[in-house]
């Protein structure tokens, strides 16, 4: 595969799988496995036809470290499985080269959401306040989940987080492959 299909290609199949995921999010608030685990296998056959074994190996370590990071915010109650399990995807297609972009741009696109809709329902200070709840309760109780602002709780305002994911993936695709 040429260069340039690589630097465009990967993350726009990336984007894609992304905003399906996000669509569901959204209307309802979960992210089917039927989209995530093609995903990650449609991932890794595109690398291993394009790119051979080292290519292959690569995809599945972009979605372990991606997956394993989202991970650890499921185990603290802080995200569905679904998110994680849409990021493993989101990073299996687009490879390994992309990982700090999608992590990072994910993250400054769920940050932006996230004070948006606090902003939005007028919970910008107890949105703030409960930051700090949560990195002290963390920093003392380690990975297990606040007792009140988790996912369980249905008060929490709650963000689709497959959006922020897919914000992130289209941040990446016009950052690394438009801008060249």
């Amino acid at each position: 595969m040429s260069n340039l299909h690589s630097e465009w290609l990967y993350p726009a199949i990336a984007l894609l799988c992304a905003i399906v995921g996000s669509v569901f999010d959204v209307r309802s608030r979960r992210i089917p496995n039927f989209i995530t685990l093609p995903g990650i296998l449609l991932g890794l056959f595109l690398h291993f036809a394009f790119g051979g074994w080292k290519q292959l190996g690569l995809a599945a370590l972009a979605g372990l470290i991606c997956g394993v990071l989202f991970l650890i915010f499921w185990l603290a109650g802080g995200m569905g499985a679904g998110d994680v399990k849409l990021m493993t995807a989101v990073a299996t297609i687009a490879g390994m080269p992309l990982v700090p972009f999608l992590l990072i741009l994910t993250a400054l696109s769920g940050g932006v959401m996230a004070l948006g809709l606090a902003l939005w329902r007028g919970k910008l200070k107890d949105t703030i306040r409960n930051v700090g709840a949560l990195a002290l309760h963390h920093r003392i109780e380690g990975l297990a989940p606040h007792p009140q602002l988790n996912l369980a709780n249905a008060r929490t305002l709650r963000l689709p987080y497959a959006l922020a994911v897919a914000a992130g993936t289209a941040t990446t695709l016009f950052l690394t492959a438009f801008q060249r």
